[in-house]
């Protein structure tokens, strides 16, 4: 059993309702709780993993909603702070025929106004006793939430905490898409273990390959290149391999790779040293979580992942 320390957003999916069409013609949406670094949290309960969350709500219905379904999962919230003013953020989800999604935008609120932007000092007592720090990107977006991370980022180092990045690349949250890359490589440098979408990869450093993105990441142990439902590389530890993506109809992808996070970083926590191995367990995850609408709800347990394995 890991403790897992996830520092970014919560907030809630607004899921279109209506599958297959572009959001002004969407008739009514779904609000569903989710955020990355809090779908991870949830994740790793699930698998048998102790997770604290630090992010930033507001003092509102929606971040008191959210904070509810974080502790009723079992997530140690003492980490999480509320907002006076700045609203819990909602991002509208679009879903293709195919299962797929796409963000569609916050409305008429500024990307830089929500209160996960606002993330201030975090409790380096937090850092007690963990053993991984997950990180986002998104929260480098804003200068409060960036100051956070960095923060966090000491913390792991003082008390030996590996960090694991996932990439989670978001254009609409960035009020300056154009300075993002070298914030994020900026990160990526300090990261011991690096999941990327392979378009992320390529955006980031021209460079799908795993062993080859080992130049630009001189911290890490473990990088890992995922492709939707093509098949996904890694190198960990030295082993370099691949995994075909289990096929599955997918009901909504919201959430998989995250789940995928969860299982990878469940499955270095146990002892586990066959890469192989590691990254069968997440694609397994990531798959499962497909076969439910939304990212949290539909999260298979440890027990599920495994039964799905010996199928």
């Amino acid at each position: 059993m890991s403790t897992v320390i996830c520092l970014g957003e919560v907030l809630f999916d607004l899921l279109a309702c209506e599958i297959g069409v572009s959001s002004e013609h969407v008739k009514s949406w779904t609000p569903l709780p989710g955020g990355a670094p809090a779908n991870v949290a949830c994740a790793l309960v699930k698998m048998g993993d102790r997770s604290r969350f630090i992010g930033c709500v507001g003092e509102d219905e929606a971040g008191a909603k959210l904070a509810a379904k974080l502790a009723s999962e079992g997530v140690d919230i003492t980490g999480l702070q509320y907002h006076p003013t700045a609203p819990t953020r909602q991002v509208q989800v679009i879903r293709t025929a195919g299962g797929d999604r796409v963000f569609g935008g916050f409305g008429d609120i500024p990307t830089d106004k929500f209160a996960d932007s606002q993330l201030s000092q975090v409790a380096g007592e937090l850092f007690i006793g963990a053993d991984f720090l997950l990180l986002g990107t998104l929260a480098l977006a804003y200068p409060s939430s960036a100051a956070s991370t960095w923060q966090a980022v000491e913390f792991a180092a003082t008390h030996g905490v590996k960090i694991v990045v996932d990439i989670n690349w978001r254009p609409t949250f960035w009020t300056s898409p154009t300075t993002a890359i070298p914030q994020i490589q900026q990160l990526l440098a300090v990261a011991h273990y690096v999941k990327f979408a392979k378009e992320e990869a390529e955006l980031i450093y021209e460079e799908t390959s795993p062993q080859l993105l080992q130049q630009y990441l001189p911290n890490a142990l473990g990088i890992f290149v995922t492709d939707g439902g093509n098949e996904l590389a890694y190198w960990l530890n030295g082993e370099s391999g691949s995994q075909p993506a289990f096929k599955v109809a997918a009901i909504d992808t919201t959430g998989a790779g995250d789940a995928f996070v969860a299982g990878l970083i469940h499955q270095l926590g146990s002892g586990i040293t066959s890469g192989a191995q590691i990254i069968r367990y997440a694609a397994a995850a990531g798959a499962l979580t497909t076969q439910q609408a939304g990212a949290i709800d539909s999260q298979p347990t440890d027990a599920e992942i495994l039964q799905f394995l010996s199928a």
